[in-house]
């Protein structure tokens, strides 16, 4: 399995080539949308007219990079959590894939049906035709990443169903190795989250090469997409995100401050380990994605015959370092409790990346982590020094975040409208 702490969380798998399943090529992949579709779309052979769609490339089509920061405090569990998009549109769960897929003109299938019913009928239907189908169940029903039961109805990212056998489903969550679920589980899954239930996307575009031009058109708009949304004045979901949280982490008066918010310290571990896992490829989503956009950039470069777009994805690479300092400072790498925490979180998602085979360590694993977790929920391994410390150093690096991304925007733009 491929597993760390920088870098992309799975690659392609090592000297013996990728593992094949019921047809299917095991690629396994970084970002949960992108690479499903960078996978259906190799396997139902559609490809750019100089070769494969790839993950990155298919990241910019999408519109590319996002900002937000929302936290959220529950009243009835007295929970704070910090929800972190890294994403175009990322608080919409279908908007990229559906821009993706129409930008690049395939024939898609989008299936939205209600009832649990026709939908897993739809499935196995699909399934049996030989169709792979983009599906999105809720992390916590669907079994695999053994999370806590208080994480029910919390949802998911896509994921691909691609074959069915003895009432399992072959399932590819960026996955090295063959991973099946039970197909009444997967059905339950899918039906738990009420704004996307049921909800299922077949390619039928097969052995179709994108014509150049059109390719070129839905990367440019893709990258104009990218700009765009940055450059939004949204406090949640553009870049004045991460100037509203630089501020928060210190701000000793406003009612989101976390000074306030973490007053009693409660739930701060959990919100100082989400920032760690939503940035870091370690966690169940990718990552921040800066490293895969300038991948991205790298080969529009190449599309667009625009050898500054090369430029900008040096600016970009140097910006995922910048996140990769936020998270070391959000968990810090001298406190053992911290160490441990950091290394299961990492072990789970390996494990889901091996499949089956790993799920015997992918549960003992998720069971310490979680008990890890609960047992410094209400106090946090760090003390009071630290933690303002910390508080300190983030709100400073998140400044600094905030402003090389609005000047790579900038830049970005300017290269656009040459």
């Amino acid at each position: 399995m491929a597993t760390g702490e920088q870098g992309q969380v799975r690659g392609a798998s090592g000297g013996g080539g990728p593992v094949v399943d019921a047809g299917w090529t095991l690629r396994g992949g970084t970002d949960p949308d992108t690479a499903a579709l960078a996978n259906v779309l190799a396997h139902r052979g559609v490809v750019g007219p100089d070769g494969p769609l790839t993950e990155p490339l298919l990241l910019v089509v999408g519109g590319g990079l996002g900002a937000g920061y929302i936290l959220w405090e529950f009243t009835h569990d007295d929970s704070r959590v910090v929800t972190l998009g890294f994403t175009h549109s990322w608080q919409y769960f279908d908007r990229r894939l559906a821009a993706t897929v129409d930008r690049l003109g395939l024939d898609v299938r989008w299936s939205r049906t209600g009832g649990s019913v026709a939908a897993a009928r739809a499935l196995a239907s699909t399934l049996e035709a030989g169709d792979p189908a983009i599906v999105w169940p809720d992390r916590y029903q669907v079994g695999y990443w053994n999370l806590p039961e208080f994480l029910d109805g919390q949802g998911g990212h896509p994921v691909v169903a691609y074959a069915g056998s003895d009432d399992r489903v072959h399932v590819d969550d960026r996955t090295l190795a063959p991973l099946t679920v039970p197909t009444a589980v997967l059905d339950r899954a899918r039906a738990r989250v009420g704004s996307y239930k049921n909800t299922m996307l077949v390619v039928q575009s097969s052995d179709t090469v994108v014509p150049a031009d059109r390719l070129r058109a839905a990367v440019r708009d893709g990258l104009a997409a990218t700009g765009d949304h940055l450059a939004g004045s949204s406090t949640s979901f553009a870049l004045p995100a991460w100037r509203k949280w630089s501020r928060m982490l210190v701000d000793q008066r406003a009612a989101k401050g976390w000074p306030t918010v973490f007053a009693d310290r409660r739930g701060l571990l959990r919100a100082l380990a989400g920032v760690w896992e939503a940035v870091e490829p370690a966690g169940m989503d990718g990552g921040h994605l800066r490293g895969l956009f300038a991948d991205g950039l790298a080969q529009a470069a190449a599309v667009l015959d625009e050898p500054a777009l090369a430029d900008e994805a040096q600016r970009w690479r140097e910006i995922g370092q910048r996140w990769h300092l936020l998270a070391e400072t959000a968990l810090p790498d001298d406190v053992p409790a911290i160490v441990r925490l950091r290394e299961l979180t990492a072990t789970v998602t390996g494990a889901v990346a091996a499949g089956d085979a790993a799920s015997a360590e992918r549960e003992a694993a998720a069971d310490r982590l979680w008990r890890l977790r609960a047992e410094h929920a209400d106090a946090s391994p760090l003390d009071e020094e630290r933690l303002a410390s910390i508080r300190t150093t983030m709100s400073t690096q998140l400044a600094a975040i905030h402003d090389a991304e609005t000047g790579a925007v900038a830049s970005l733009r300017a290269v656009l409208s040459r």
